[in-house]
C-alpha cells in the first residue's frame, strides 16, 4: 500500500521520505509544485494544496498511511491569516480527506509550541493545555488549533496520532531552517557573537523515527512529544567547532542585550531582503520554558534521541559535501 507525505519537500519531509524509501515503502508526495529533489529520489509527486480540499482527492486514493507535515513554521513577523490557513485549515482538510478515502492511519506533525509553556518552572509533557490563549504567539496558537482539527476528526472515527517535535537540527536542511542558518554562519565565520540561551534541540532523523514509531505503535488520539536535549547555544557552537575545525565566536551576548538589539537586526535584514538570524519573537521562545519531557514517547514508542554532539556532526557530514556540489 501507498504512504502519502504532505510537506515532503521540506526539512522533515525530505528526511522522512528517504527513510520510508530505505524501508522499501511505496511513497507518494503531495506537492504544490514539482520538486527536483523529490524527482531525484524517484517518488511519485501529485500536485495539490492542503488549503484547497478539492485538490486532495487524487492524492489520497489508495493510500494506507498519511504523514501530514505541510506547515508554515514562522515565529517572527508573518500575517496571521497565512499561519491559520496553512496550520489550521490544512490539518482540517487533510483529516477530512483521510476520512473520505478510508486511510488507515494519519500521523500529524505538530510542534512543541502547540503546548502552553506556563508554568515556566515545571516540565512540559503531553498533559499540558494547548497554547490557545491571547498571550501565546500566533504560530503557537495556529499549531494548537491545528491539533484540535485533527482531534475533531478522531472523534468522527479517524485513526490519527499527533507528534510534537522541539527545535530540529540535522541533514538535508537545504533551504535552510533558522538552525541550519546558524550552523552555516558558524562555518562561514559570519556570526559575530553567540547568544546566552538554552533550548531543547532534537535530531531530524530521530524525529523521523518517532513519526514512524507513532504510525506503528501510537495510540489513536494521543500526543507524543519528540524532544531531544536541553543545550546552550554556546555548546552547539562548540560542537560545530569540533566538527569543522573552524573557531566559534568568543563573545556571547547576554539575552537582555540581544533583546535590545533584535528590532534593529530584524530591520536591517528586511532592508537587505534577508531573513534575520533572530527576531524578538524567536528570542522570546528561547527565554521561555524549554524543559520538555519525552518519557511518554520513550515508554510507548521506544523513542531514544541520540546525543546532540552526533547531531551537529551529522549536519556538517551532509552540509559540507552538499555545499561543494553547489559550487
Amino acid at each position: 500500500m501507498t504512504t502519502l507525505v504532505t510537506g515532503a519537500a521540506g526539512f522533515v519531509g525530505n528526511n522522512l521520505v528517504r527513510e520510508l524509501l530505505a524501508q522499501g515503502r511505496t511513497v507518494r508526495c503531495l506537492v504544490r509544485t514539482h520538486s527536483a529533489q523529490l524527482e531525484d529520489l524517484g517518488v511519485e509527486q501529485v500536485l495539490g494544496d492542503t488549503t484547497q480540499p478539492e485538490s486532495l482527492t487524487a492524492a489520497f486514493e489508495g493510500v494506507e498511511t498519511v504523514f501530514h507535515l505541510a506547515a508554515l513554521v514562522q515565529v517572527g513577523q508573518v500575517k496571521a491569516d497565512q499561519l491559520f490557513r496553512t496550520n489550521v485549515e490544512g490539518p482540517r482538510n487533510v483529516a477530512a480527506a483521510c476520512l473520505a478515502a478510508g486511510v488507515r492511519r494519519m500521523v500529524h506533525c505538530s510542534s512543541c509550541h502547540a503546548l502552553y509553556e506556563h508554568p515556566l518552572h515545571a516540565p512540559i509533557d503531553e498533559t499540558r493545555a494547548l497554547a490557545l490563549s491571547d498571550d501565546c504567539l500566533p504560530y503557537s496558537r495556529s499549531k494548537a488549533e491545528g491539533e484540535l482539527q485533527v482531534l475533531e476528526a478522531v472523534a468522527k472515527g479517524l485513526d490519527a496520532v499527533i507528534c510534537n517535535p522541539t527545535g530540529i537540527i540535522g541533514p538535508h536542511d537545504d533551504r535552510p531552517s533558522h538552525l541550519g542558518e546558524l550552523f552555516i554562519m558558524l562555518h562561514e565565520r559570519a556570526m559575530p557573537a553567540l547568544i546566552d540561551a538554552t533550548y531543547d534541540f532534537v535530531d531530524v532523523r530521530d524525529v523521523v523515527m518517532g513519526l514512524m514509531a507513532a504510525e506503528a505503535r501510537g495510540r489513536a488520539g494521543e500526543r507524543y512529544l519528540l524532544s531531544g536535549h536541553r543545550v546552550n547555544v554556546k555548546q552547539l557552537a562548540g560542537w560545530a567547532e569540533q566538527a569543522t575545525g573552524i573557531k566559534s565566536p568568543t563573545m556571547t551576548s547576554p539575552m537582555w542585550l540581544a533583546m535590545l538589539g533584535a528590532p534593529f537586526v530584524a530591520g536591517w535584514a528586511k532592508l537587505r531582503g534577508q531573513r534575520p538570524i533572530y527576531s524578538p519573537e524567536a528570542l522570546e521562545v528561547l527565554r521561555g520554558n524549554s524543559d520538555f519531557d519525552h518519557a511518554k514517547a520513550t515508554r510507548e514508542l521506544g523513542y531514544q534521541p541520540r546525543p546532540m554532539e552526533q547531531t551537529v556532526q551529522g549536519f556538517y557530514d551532509w552540509y559540507l559535501p552538499w555545499k561543494a556540489g553547489q559550487a
